[in-house]
């Protein structure tokens, strides 16, 4: 009878088992029935509002210009470095990564919905003259960049090498818009460079965009100077670069593990590089410099260096770009830029958005006081530079070309003088140097 007993429990159990597992295919099948429902609900009320606008909208638009505006539109809604490119846009693109165009020499993004400089690349035509970090661009030429995508101001800043474009920008601190006529020319930039420290055993490496040599110069850089006994890794207004060399030069000075990882929707874009000890510099004291013109790649190496508590952040937060875009082709004459997926650094936190807050926050120059980042929201900003653009006619001021006289070999006193972040950085390295005595 206990036999039995168990074979009806058995026989029970099976029936419930099975009951689920079929409850659960229903269930399932119904989920995606919904989803598919929803969709072409979705796919409908689209090409309703098409139909609309085609047979009632005040312009006559061909069908397919309006399916063109919606794509910008909705790309440009799902973050600020999602864009299309038409014909015209696509080949410009093309022709900045294969060739070379004219340009300015700066770095631009979208944030809290005005066109803004990430950063000016050393050495180009926007730093010589005096372009900032931060520096919100109001108007380019005649036109205005309230609501302008990141692509058509690109479009109007590049041209023939030695014609000019004028500028108006609005800094913070400056009570009236600047406007800055600066000459466009081939933008060639040396990405990496070092000095030795006026009466000091330190190394000043400074690395401007991430390219393909960046690791190599850096290596380089610092086999020519084996009896130093601190480097000062200067990131700042640095916009980034190639993933790879961001790894590689992380790599020179951390030992083993994550130095950072990227996570999309889709499995395939997940990926993880990890340091490698081969090589790795961990004997001497390190200071990275950083600023709100640090971005991407300048955030992965800063970030990353904080996590393995190889190196001291100095400077200011930075730019907060910690997502991947790639290049999808639609058809040979059009594409889009999607962003696929975010940095993620060693101890999992993001870059995106948030940036890399150093260790020691210093402000430039004689106002370590200042307060971080403009405290003021989206739509306030828009109503400030609205208001800014009825000042632009008769209350700008007119901003000469700067000289920079360089010293190519040694960074002399007097030019760290000026710099409280740098020198901020070398007194953290000496007292670096007394902790290991």
């Amino acid at each position: 009878m206990k036999h039995i007993k168990f074979l009806t429990v058995g026989f029970a159990t099976t029936l419930l088992g099975a009951s689920l597992m079929l409850s659960s295919g229903l269930f399932a099948k119904e989920t995606a029935q919904k989803s598919q429902e929803s969709r072409l609900s979705a796919l409908a009320k689209y090409t309703k509002v098409l139909g609309t606008i085609e047979q009632y909208y005040v312009d006559d638009l061909e069908v397919s210009e309006i399916v063109k505006k919606s794509i910008e539109g909705l790309l440009e809604k799902l973050d600020a470095h999602s864009s299309f490119l038409d014909e015209k846009h696509f080949k410009e693109m093309k022709i900045q990564t294969d060739g070379e165009f004219g340009g300015l020499g700066i770095t631009i993004g979208i944030r809290d919905g005005a066109l803004t400089i990430i950063a000016p690349m050393e050495g180009t035509p926007a730093d010589k003259i005096g372009i900032k970090a931060e520096d919100i661009i109001l108007k380019i030429g005649e036109k205005s960049t309230l609501n302008m995508t990141i692509d058509e101001a690109v479009g109007l800043m590049r041209g023939k090498p030695k014609t000019d474009v004028r500028l108006t920008i609005v800094r913070k601190g400056e009570q009236k818009p600047l406007q800055f006529v600066i000459t466009r020319d081939i933008i060639k930039i040396d990405s990496v460079y070092a000095k030795k420290i006026e009466n000091e055993a330190i190394l000043y490496v400074r690395v401007t965009n991430f390219d393909k040599n960046v690791a190599q110069k850096t290596k380089e850089a610092l086999s020519k100077h084996r009896d130093i006994k601190g480097i000062v890794l200067d990131l700042r207004n640095n916009p980034g670069g190639l993933l790879n060399q961001a790894v590689a030069l992380s790599d020179l000075f951390i030992g083993d593990g994550i130095i950072v990882s990227q996570k999309g929707r889709s499995s395939d874009q997940n990926t993880q590089y990890n340091a490698t000890k081969v090589g790795t510099i961990t004997d001497i004291p390190l200071v990275v410099l950083v600023n709100g013109g640090s971005a991407s790649a300048s955030e992965i190496v800063s970030g990353a260096l904080q996590d393995h508590k190889r190196a001291v952040i100095v400077g200011e937060k930075t730019f907060g770009k910690g997502s991947v875009q790639v290049i999808l082709p639609l058809d040979e004459t059009e594409a889009i830029r999607l962003t696929i997926a975010r940095y993620y650094l060693p101890s999992g936190r993001t870059i995106q958005a948030v940036g890399v807050t150093p260790d020691l926050v210093v402000y430039p120059g004689k106002v370590p006081h200042q307060e971080d980042g403009i405290s003021i929201k989206e739509n306030d900003l828009k109503q400030h530079l609205e208001s800014e653009l009825e000042k632009v006619s008769n209350n700008t001021k007119e901003v000469k070309k700067v000289k920079n006289n360089d010293n190519k070999e040694i960074l002399t006193q007097k030019q760290i003088g000026n710099d409280i972040q740098l020198k901020t950085a070398l007194d953290v390295i000496k007292v670096l140097n007394i902790k290991q005595k």
